[in-house]
C-alpha cells in the first residue's frame, strides 16, 4: 500500500507499429514538442525521453521508433533499439489507432510484448478524434481480444480527451520514488539532437511523398555569434542516398531547400527561444541505411 501523499516516478514506454501517433501522444502528455511528428511512417529514429511533471508523480516517457519487419540494416538497428528499451521501463503503452483495423503488424508487436515478463502493458487506443463512438467501442473490444492488458485506455492527443486518465493509469504502475529529473526539465535529449530532428521533420514535410525515409541530419556546430547574445549560428548537414534525392530536396533553383530552411529555422527558434542563423548543406551518402560504417558516422550505433 502507498500513502496518499507518496510520490511516484519512473519510466513508461510507448510502442506500436509506425505512424500510430506515439510521438504526438508523448508531446501532448509532456505539454510541448519534444519529438518530431510527421504523417509519414517511421519518422522517429531514436529513443527520445519526454518528462511529465505532476504534483504526485513524474513520468519519464520513452518514445520509440515504430516496430516493423526490417528491410535494411537501419531498420534492424531500430527494431533492436525498441526491444532493448522494453526491458528497461516500468510500464509499456501499446498504441493502436482507433480508426484503423487491427492488422498483422499490431499482432506481431502484441506477440513481442507477451515475451516481456514482469512489465505491465497498457493498451492505448489512439486517434479517437478520427473515429466514431461505435468505431472506438469496436476497437476496444478488438484490442482486448489480441492479448491480456493491465488496462485499455482510449485517448485523443489532438483534443486532449482522456490524457489525464492515461497519465493516472501509467502512474499506478510506477514505483514510489522522488522525482528523477528537476522540475521544468521536459526532455533529456541534447539540444543538437533536437535541432537535427526538427530539420529532418521540415525536410520530410517539404518533400511530401516523393522521398522515402533516406534523409539523415547531422548538426556539426551550434554556437552564439561572436559579439551577439541574441543570435545562434547552426551549421547542419543533410545526407541522402542518391543524387536524384538530392535534386528533390534542393528543388527548382533551390526553392524547396530554402523553404525547408525557413520552416526548420522557425521551429528551432521556438525550441531555443533565440534568433537562429541556419546554414544547411546536403550531400549524397550512397546507400547509408545499409552501410554499418556510415550508420555509425550518422549516429546509429550497434
Amino acid at each position: 500500500m502507498t500513502s496518499p501523499d507518496s510520490h511516484r516516478a519512473g519510466f513508461a514506454c510507448f510502442v506500436g507499429r509506425p505512424n500510430v501517433g506515439k510521438s504526438t501522444l508523448m508531446n501532448a502528455l509532456v505539454g510541448t514538442k519534444v519529438a518530431i511528428t510527421s504523417s509519414k511512417p517511421q519518422t522517429t529514429r531514436r529513443v527520445i525521453r519526454g518528462i511529465v511533471h505532476r504534483p504526485d508523480a513524474q513520468i519519464v516517457i520513452v518514445d520509440t521508433p515504430g516496430l516493423h519487419r526490417p528491410r535494411t540494416l537501419l531498420g534492424e538497428r531500430l527494431d533492436s533499439l525498441v526491444l532493448s528499451t522494453l526491458t528497461e521501463v516500468d510500464v509499456i503503452g501499446f498504441c493502436v489507432p482507433a480508426n484503423e483495423p487491427i492488422g498483422k503488424g499490431d499482432r506481431f508487436i502484441a506477440e513481442k510484448l507477451t515475451a516481456v515478463k514482469n512489465t505491465p502493458v497498457v493498451a492505448v487506443v489512439t486517434k479517437c478524434d478520427l473515429a466514431t463512438r461505435e468505431q472506438i467501442a469496436a476497437q476496444l473490444l478488438a484490442v482486448s481480444q489480441i492479448a491480456e492488458f493491465a488496462a485499455i485506455v482510449p485517448v485523443s492527443a489532438q483534443s486532449g480527451e482522456q490524457l489525464d486518465v492515461l497519465g493516472d493509469v501509467l502512474i499506478e504502475h510506477l514505483p514510489e520514488s522522488p522525482p528523477l529529473y528537476p522540475g521544468g526539465q521536459l526532455t533529456d535529449e541534447p539540444e543538437q539532437v533536437l535541432v537535427g530532428e526538427l530539420i529532418r521533420e521540415a525536410v520530410l514535410e517539404g518533400v511530401r511523398d516523393e522521398l522515402p525515409h533516406s534523409i539523415a541530419v547531422v548538426v556539426d556546430e551550434m554556437m552564439a555569434r561572436e559579439g551577439r547574445d541574441d543570435l545562434l549560428d547552426v551549421y547542419a548537414h543533410m545526407f541522402v542516398e542518391r543524387p536524384s534525392q538530392k535534386a528533390i530536396v534542393i528543388g527548382h533553383k533551390g526553392e524547396r531547400l530554402r523553404d525547408v530552411g525557413t520552416r526548420a529555422r522557425k521551429q528551432i527558434e521556438a525550441l531555443l527561444g533565440t534568433k537562429v542563423y541556419l546554414d544547411l548543406r546536403i550531400s549524397v551518402a550512397k546507400d547509408w541505411q545499409r552501410d554499418p560504417k556510415q550508420l555509425r558516422r550518422l549516429g546509429f550505433y550497434d
